[in-house]
């Protein structure tokens, strides 16, 4: 037999296996779901975590629920993920525990295109998948360490905000094709936004902090090392309304620290909101941080994608940005938007209260964040991320489709067998 004849015969023997592990897949019936009721879709969003992680997930909900033409099923492989979006979203959820009911699923459903909101590690899984183009979007805008992974080699395309996070890519991705990184803005934003607050006379001051992430690289939080500080100096300015906000995960960590400062700044705000009732001081624990946003006059938070967002949302309205490290080299070298607001670390958190005052009396980085924002956003305004976004995904979906059909005529070419 010719080397030729090998190839060919070796093809064949590819081919015909993957036909038959797709029709054994076909024929397991998955937990949660009946394979005979499910619609063709055009788009999987992918999520493989517990209900800690849901917020990654939920912020993407009403961007694929807006779509008038293109249709969506989420899938879930955590049963109390699952029940926790009972009732949450208008798309369909499927529960897909095992790997074989996941691939028999993606094959009966015929999904153009899987989108992936994380990096978890099961997404690995799903992407074995070859008739889909896969899709990174990741949850937000930041300029955290774990936004830049070298698991965006794994997906066809990875949707990043704009010039900052393609700069960012390339600083810290080895070997990695920039023609894969598509920048379309943040589509979250696009969204109708309904301010969480009533109206106050005075300025509103917002303190946002993330949490501890999951090691100390990612750790950026200012909650266990100026957090109750900053609080106290917040309280301080005259007529001013003070809100706490805090990520969702710095409710439940397990961090001595974290939760130490959690304790102490509910019981500042409890004990000025008793003495001051009119201030309207509160801790919105459960709110959309958006539509905190749409009323905060002054906002202090850390390295993440609540302050890029309030940037985008809010760039008339100033930011305070905390550095948990004091380290002001690589604070600048990590995020840009350091160059252009005050930093709280171990040198200024001593001052803070007259420097907040001076920041409310007046603003002189008002244009540098301007500039910034066009920055991280690529310059789109209001409505145009969504649009861009959504023609993105089709020129995707397109492109790969075709690039399939051309290998499946290829195929028949070569081995003379469609299979």
């Amino acid at each position: 037999m010719t080397a030729s004849s090998k190839t060919k015969a070796f093809s064949k023997r590819v081919a015909r296996s993957l036909a038959r592990r797709m029709r054994e897949f076909a024929e397991v019936e998955p937990e949660g779901f009946d394979l005979d009721d499910i619609p063709s879709s055009q788009i999987a969003l992918y999520f493989a975590d517990g209900v800690p992680k849901l917020y990654q997930l939920t912020q993407w909900l009403p961007v694929f629920e807006a779509s008038q033409d293109m249709t969506t099923i989420v899938v879930v492989r955590q049963v109390d993920t699952f029940n926790a979006l009972r009732g949450a979203t208008s798309l369909r959820v499927l529960l897909v525990p095992r790997y074989e009911d996941l691939m028999a699923l993606y094959d009966r459903a015929d999904f153009h295109a899987v989108v992936y909101v994380n990096n978890g590690w099961t997404n690995f899984q799903s992407l074995s998948f070859q008739q889909a183009v896969h899709i990174h979007v990741n949850h937000g805008e930041s300029d955290k360490i774990c936004m830049v992974s070298n698991q965006a080699k794994a997906y066809d395309k990875v949707f990043v905000a704009g010039e900052a996070a393609v700069k960012r890519h390339a600083a810290a991705i080895a070997w990695f094709d920039p023609s894969h990184l598509v920048r379309v803005g943040r589509p979250q934003l696009d969204l109708p936004i309904t301010s969480t607050l009533g109206g106050h006379d005075g300025p509103t001051i917002t303190y946002a902090p993330t949490w501890e992430g999951e090691d100390d690289a990612n750790n950026y939080t200012s909650v266990d090392c100026y957090g109750p500080r900053i609080i106290e100096a917040a309280l301080a300015q005259p007529g001013a309304r003070v809100v706490y906000k805090p990520h969702p995960r710095v409710l439940t960590s397990d961090a001595p620290g974290v939760r130490a400062g959690h304790q102490q700044i509910m019981a500042s705000l409890s004990r000025a909101a008793q003495a001051e009732p009119d201030r309207g001081h509160t801790a919105l624990l459960n709110a959309d941080i958006l539509g905190v946003l749409q009323s905060t006059d002054l906002l202090i938070a850390d390295v993440s994608s609540v302050t890029l967002d309030h940037l985008y949302l809010r760039p008339d309205s100033p930011i305070m940005l905390c550095d948990r490290r004091s380290r002001r080299d690589q604070l600048l070298a990590d995020a840009p938007l350091a160059a252009v607001v005050p930093v709280i670390d171990h040198d200024s958190i001593g001052a803070l209260t007259g420097n907040i005052a001076s920041l409310l009396a007046s603003d002189p980085d008002r244009a540098s964040r301007a500039a910034l924002r066009d920055h991280y956003f690529d310059t789109l305004e209001p409505g145009r991320s969504t649009e861009r976004f959504w023609s993105e995904l089709r020129l995707a979906i397109t492109a790969h489709d075709s690039a399939l059909g051309e290998l499946s005529r290829l195929r028949i070419v070569t081995t003379g067998d469609p299979t």
